[in-house]
């Protein structure tokens, strides 16, 4: 709220494609899809449309002994693209993983194993800021504040692969995470309910990846110590990877899925948890104590559904290939960001870009969003990294605004004097 003094929110007042425009008409290029949310760019018409047509008819009804239209057809679509048959609906990722990690634990009591009521999750990994949802993350700055409201979670190492030589060591990385997994679980399986994970990506870690190998060992140790793999796919699920769930790269599937951010196009909020015919059994009673016993008032809100049927309508396989096509060319017009003197560990997965700026200034990324939005581009780095989450939508042209806007902030901030040296290898 104090830096708010020096630097009063930019009032925005209509959006167009991948730009905003503020209330002087000046054009903003909206290079992190206002946090990821935004795919197919603001005002995107079908999207609208199907959200203007859904409000003729009911915009909200509870579901608690009510259903409607779009509710059940999204769950079937949802159903089909990811073979999760059953799903329960919230507003945002925090509440989405909340869910999850309340129906693991309660799956294991309902099946008569109580004791299984721990989480772990990864070292540096972000979920949500809500009480439940904070125990899993592992952000100092996010959970500190709150820690004695807090069941903190276990952690185990994530692979850490920036900087690594060649695939050799980076196997070697992945190993040396895989064996602190299998020995923590050897101790503590039996009173552990999940592992959640952010699926190839750790965002607020500061974009650390990892590749699809080692979500695939992550999947074989969590069903050998019969233990629940959540994937919080919040801010890489909708076809941010490349495809429409990232854990689709490993050929694997989570016992919760969840997703969000995307699900709506950026037009309302909405997320979901999506899970198997064996967790919903275990609930399936006469007993509401069994029961799932958890609700808000907006759950599968009309709305947010018909903006999320919509979406999907859009992101169809085509769609996906297209957008593999379009980030490799957007790669190579990116080269002189991958070639700059200051920036460290290029790397792409999808629609996702990713560079470290080293011996990066305390407030780098306050000052470089400054900078950048001074020169129409809206970018927050996550501290010395700086990253690109664009919508889908984003053109040659506009993507040259943003390079260009990239390269001056760089100068203003770090007072570059320019100059390049060898490509990094991308992580993925």
């Amino acid at each position: 709220m104090k830096r708010h003094e020096a630097a009063p929110p930019r009032a925005i007042v209509a959006g167009d494609g991948v730009w905003l425009i503020d209330e002087q008409g000046r054009r903003i290029l909206d290079a992190i899809s206002s946090w990821w949310v935004n795919l197919f760019g603001h005002g995107q018409p079908s999207i609208r449309a199907a959200v203007v047509e859904q409000m003729q008819r009911i915009e909200h009804v509870m579901l608690a002994g009510l259903t409607h239209e779009p509710v059940v057809r999204l769950s079937e679509r949802l159903a089909e693209r990811t073979g999760l048959g059953h799903a329960q609906y919230a507003s945002d990722g925090a509440c989405a993983n909340e869910i999850a990690l309340k129906l693991s634990a309660h799956y294991w009591r309902n099946v008569g194993r109580p004791a299984k009521n721990r989480f772990i999750a990864l070292a540096g990994s972000y979920h949500g800021e809500t009480v439940g949802a904070l125990g899993v993350t592992d952000v100092e700055l996010f959970r500190d504040s709150y820690a004695p409201l807090l069941r903190i979670a276990a952690t185990v190492p994530a692979p850490e692969l920036r900087g690594l030589p060649d695939d050799a060591a980076r196997q070697a990385a992945v190993e040396r995470a895989c064996a602190a997994l299998e020995a923590y679980l050897l101790r503590e399986a039996p009173n552990t309910a999940a592992l959640i994970v952010e699926p190839l990506v750790q965002c607020a870690a500061g974009f650390l990846f990892h590749p699809p190998g080692y979500l695939a060992r992550v999947r074989e140790l969590c069903t050998r110590h019969e233990v629940h793999l959540v994937a919080d796919e919040i801010a890489v699920g909708m076809g941010r990877t490349g495809r429409f769930s990232a854990c689709e790269h490993a050929g694997v599937r989570p016992d919760f899925l969840c997703i969000g951010k995307g699900l709506t196009g950026g037009f309302l909020p909405l997320s979901a948890v999506l899970t198997t015919e064996q967790v919903f059994q275990a609930f399936y009673d006469d007993d509401i104590a069994r029961a799932f016993l958890h609700s808000h008032s907006y759950t599968g809100n009309a709305l947010a559904c018909a903006a999320a049927l919509a979406t999907l309508d859009l992101l169809d396989e085509q769609r996906l290939s297209a957008n593999r096509a379009l980030a490799e060319r957007l790669d190579r017009l990116f080269e002189p960001l991958h070639r700059h003197p200051r920036l460290r560990h290029a790397r792409r997965i999808g629609m996702i870009w990713a560079w470290d700026v080293a011996d990066a200034p305390a407030d780098f990324a306050r000052r470089f969003g400054v900078e950048a939005l001074a020169r129409g581009a809206l970018l927050r780095p996550i501290g010395s990294t700086l990253y690109f989450m664009p919508p889908y939508v984003i053109d040659e042209p506009a993507a040259e605004h943003l390079l260009q806007a990239t390269l001056g902030a760089l100068r203003a901030t770090l007072d570059d004097a320019g100059g390049a040296r060898g490509a990094e290898q991308p992580l993925a």
